[in-house]
């Protein structure tokens, strides 16, 4: 998680006040060699300080620890001075308070042990919640890997296939060559490897496996260094062929492919049923897939099944600086397996079972417990007997003993994780029903999802705040947020990474190029809590990463801070106008009306409107920032094809708001992710995609000038990212 600081201004606050900021989040805890880390942001900029007299400052830090494991745990270190509360089985309690001089410069970091020899596990099972959308039983089974040092770990065959595409130019493909560099250092001589760079074609650095000698891993070096330079295209399908052919005769090891890439291909889905076809053929020992994406543009959810069809491991690095350190982890959690070919008997013997997460279950390795999860009716047997083959080729068995428990947070341990995996596999398969079972577990568990959008919505002071809204149709007549005062409702959209871009990698757009500005839905959140808090966000200072700006990690997963707010109004709020533009296929099509319906059900004003049909010179002035993209002259040609509907709209956070209810600038996108959009309904692609919308206060100020010279005033901008 990287820290971040982000000033508000909060009106009315009288001398004397006491302003209390409340502020959940979930986080993943990293673990290295049996023990768990935690790292908060603690530390606290100068400007915070009060100017005047001095006042006192104090600092509290309430620290519990549940572990949900029945051993006893050690703490290892701590960088501020706990004071331990209380101690029993699986859990500490501990606080820090103290008065200080100044404000804490450190951040908080914690770290505890688990303590064991040998390999332990267990099996936590749990009643479904309180108006929880499935009424079947959960479970989870974890093991760990212990401490025992004299536990070998399989060796290994490795390929590394590493995209050279042009996107992957500089930053990205250095970034990546370090990681690679260093997870080769950590191969064990009689280990073997190889590495296939690719593009549009592929580059093998052995036509054979090598072993891990020092000398091979030299000549690898150079050949990396000397030999691959960024450019082409991607495909990846054809380097994966060339890989599990490299390692079909593997025996007495595991094989393991370990792909990185920063872009998506059109053929993912044939590339997951071709890797699942493979490994359900029998014959030898099935390869180990692991995937790490670089940037948003890969389609991290093709990633992640592509990983959990080949019982790896996932990850991904949204800048380019934490590459390599992030893919030294995944090579390491990866590659050092103990036990393999897992199996549960529990699982054959229950009445239902379903949504067991992952639903290959990967082998145990020393870099990471391993947890699945999953829902059951019926006895769950007690005790579970859990089988493996160790790295000596002798059969292990474990008896895990089962136990249920009230006072761990099932749906936040492990509701993060189930979302990402169930929507891989919606988006494998196609299933409306699991795309639907994903949305409902995102409305429950707060946590975003690829299928819901976020509100925030201001109430009245003492007034009650709605329950949680999806937005099940924009074109529903029946408006469920007509119920609310439609002004004080912002809606922020889908706060997820999507299912890649294909546009972007076709064009060689490398990854980062997206990050020089805030992400639109960070955009968007920091508008509406300026709208709410006063207007003005003072500060932002954050890294590049498009993802983690507001988005803190997870317990095993990825899990986004989520936002509820109630504030008292204080006045009226400041209009917006924007400009919005039906184009040609959105008349053509006969969409206008709906189109126009869907403006006034959310509370937009329609202050002016002309219909227009632009010639090439007025349409090349329009996108004039686009004249020098391969698409340029086919835009050009599409928005000249017909008239035009432009139309300023006016409300409070108008330009967000419209936005959100057109949908992704790409169509073909907006049909998976944003379904109920207006783009979603009338689009075809990222050119033909039916709207238009101005993209920030200042493009709407150039874009109303240039159809309506008497409705907008002030600053121009020259520039707007929407087509």
């Amino acid at each position: 998680m990287r820290g971040s600081v982000y000033t508000f201004k909060i009106p009315q606050v009288e001398g004397g006040a006491t302003v209390s900021i409340k502020v959940i989040w979930s986080q993943k805890l990293l673990y290295h060699e049996g023990q768990f880390s935690l790292n908060v942001p603690f530390s606290f900029p100068a400007f915070v300080n009060p100017v005047g007299k001095k006042i006192s400052k104090r600092e509290k830090i309430l620290l519990n620890v549940s572990s949900g494991v029945g051993k006893e745990i050690l703490c290892k270190s701590t960088s501020h001075a706990l004071k331990e509360l209380r101690r029993e089985v699986g859990k500490m309690g501990f606080l820090y308070d103290a008065e200080v001089l100044t404000w804490s410069s450190a951040d908080f970091s914690f770290s505890y042990n688990v303590y064991s020899k040998d390999l332990f596990g267990g099996v936590l099972l749990q009643s479904p919640l309180l108006r929880d959308i499935d009424d079947r039983q959960m479970f989870c089974f974890y093991l760990f890997p212990g401490n025992n040092q004299s536990m070998k770990a399989f060796r290994k065959e490795v390929i590394f296939i590493i995209d050279i595409s042009r996107s992957m130019k500089g930053g990205p493909l250095e970034s990546a060559k370090n990681g690679l560099l260093s997870s080769l250092q950590k191969l064990n001589p009689e280990d073997s490897f190889n590495i296939i760079a690719f593009n549009m074609e592929t580059y093998l650095f052995s036509s054979v496996m090598e072993q891990a000698t020092e000398e091979a891993i030299l000549e690898a070096t150079r050949w990396l260094n000397d030999k691959l330079t960024a450019d082409g295209g991607t495909n990846i399908l054809m380097p994966l062929k060339q890989a599990i052919k490299l390692l079909a005769e593997t025996t007495n090891s595991i094989p393991v492919i370990f792909l990185i890439t920063d872009g998506a291909v059109e053929d993912e889905r044939d590339i997951c049923n071709f890797v699942k076809g493979y490994l359900t053929s029998g014959g030898s020992i099935s390869p180990r897939i692991s995937t790490f994406g670089i940037g948003t543009y890969c389609n991290h959810h093709f990633l992640r099944m592509l990983a959990q069809i080949g019982r790896g491991h996932f990850d991904t690095a949204y800048d380019a600086d934490s590459v390599d350190f992030r893919m030294q982890k995944l090579f390491t959690t990866a590659s050092s397996i103990i036990l393999a070919d897992i199996t549960v008997d529990a699982l054959e013997h229950l009445d239902s079972l379903e949504q067991l997460l992952p639903f290959c279950i990967p082998d145990l390795s020393r870099g990471s417990p391993l947890i699945v999860s999953g829902r059951y009716s019926g006895n769950f047997p007690d005790p579970v007997k859990i089988s493996g083959t160790l790295a000596d080729m002798r059969k292990f068995t474990i008896d895990l003993k089962a136990q249920k428990t009230k006072d761990l947070p099932f749906d936040r341990v492990v509701g993060r994780r189930q979302i990402d995996l169930l929507t891989a596999n919606a988006w494998l398969s196609g299933s409306k029903e699991l795309e639907q079972k994903v949305a409902k577990m995102s409305i429950q568990t707060g946590f975003p999802s690829e299928y819901t959008l976020m509100v925030l919505h201001q109430t009245l002071q003492d007034e009650k705040a709605p329950e949680t809204i999806l937005i099940q149709d924009v074109f529903n007549k029946i408006n469920p947020l007509k119920k609310m005062d439609l002004q004080k409702t912002i809606m922020l959209g889908n706060l997820c990474v999507g299912f890649g871009n294909l546009t972007a990698t076709a064009e060689n757009i490398p990854p980062g190029t997206e990050e020089t500005k805030s992400s639109e839905a960070t955009e968007m959140l920091l508008k509406a809590a300026s709208n709410c808090c006063g207007r003005v966000v003072d500060r932002l200072s954050s890294s590049n990463s498009i993802s983690f700006q507001m988005i803190p990690r997870l317990f095993f997963s990825v899990l986004f801070l989520v936002l509820s707010a109630s504030f008292p109004i204080s006045g009226s709020e400041e209009k917006e106008k924007t400009l919005a533009m039906i184009k040609p296929d959105g008349l053509l099509g006969n969409y206008t009306e709906r189109i126009k319906e869907v403006i006034v059900d959310y509370g937009f004003s329609i202050l002016r409107e002309i219909t227009a049909q632009l010639d090439q010179d007025s349409a090349s002035s329009f996108y004039a920032e686009h004249s020098s993209r391969s698409f340029f002259p086919s835009l050009i040609k599409y928005m000249t094809s017909g008239p035009v509907l432009v139309m300023v709209l006016e409300k409070e956070n108008a330009i967000a708001d419209w936005r959100t209810l057109i949908g992704p600038t790409d169509a073909c996108k907006a049909k998976i992710t944003h379904p109920n959009s207006i783009r979603a309904m009338c689009g075809q692609d990222s050119e033909k995609n039916c709207v238009h919308g101005s993209d920030s206060l200042l493009s709407a100020q150039r874009e109303i000038s240039f159809f309506f010279e008497d409705v907008s005033s002030g600053e121009t901008n020259t520039t707007h990212d929407e087509l």
